[in-house]
Parts: structure tokens; sequence; C-alpha cells
């Protein structure tokens, strides 16, 4: 069973980017793109979130082509699962927002 867990914007991000495999800068580009600018991760930071994900199985390293130094990564199932259940905890949220704010409004 895989729990509900509160992503940081930043693996958030990361997981949303890597539903297509990608390369490190190309995380790194779509982070950026996808935030408006908000998430802008570092190499360092990258390659560590990266690290961290792959050993909780969340995503994986795909094979390096000979001669390549670009390392590829790509969401497993177990990391398509948490994505999701991330977007409809969001939705839950900005769900509740809404509804609480339009009451407050019509006060």
């Amino acid at each position: 069973m895989i729990d509900s867990i509160a992503l940081t914007e930043s693996t958030y991000y990361i997981l949303l980017s890597l539903v297509s495999p990608q390369h490190g800068y190309g995380i790194m580009q779509q982070a950026e793109e996808l935030s408006k600018g908000r998430v802008r991760l570092a190499a360092g930071t990258l390659y560590g979130a990266l690290s961290a994900m792959v050993d909780k199985g969340w995503i994986e390293q795909l094979p390096v082509e000979s001669g390549s130094r670009k390392k590829e990564y790509q969401l497993t199932q177990r990391g398509r699962v948490i994505l999701e259940k991330e977007v409809a905890r969001l939705r839950e949220l900005a769900d509740n927002g809404e509804r609480i704010l339009g009451k407050a409004q019509e006060a």
C-alpha cells in the first residue's frame, strides 16, 4: 500500500517532469517552466532528489547509452501513483479553499 504523502513543490515538479523520460537539464527546465519560475533546481539539489526518489522506487534511471554521460530517468508505476495521489490532494485543498472563501464572500 502506498501512503498519501504531501510532496514539496520541487518533488512534485520533478515527478511531473518524469512522466516522459528526461535527463537532468530537461527536468530543471521543465520544472522551472511548469512552475512559472518558482522552482529553480540547482544541479546538486536535483541529483540529490533524483537519488532519493530512485531509492524510494518512485523513478528509475534508464540504461546509459555507450559513450554518453547523460543519465535519463522516468517515473515508475509507484511514482505515478504517488503523483496521482498528490494531484488529488492538491485538488481537494483548492476545492476546500474556494468553497470556504466563496462562503466568506457571500456573508
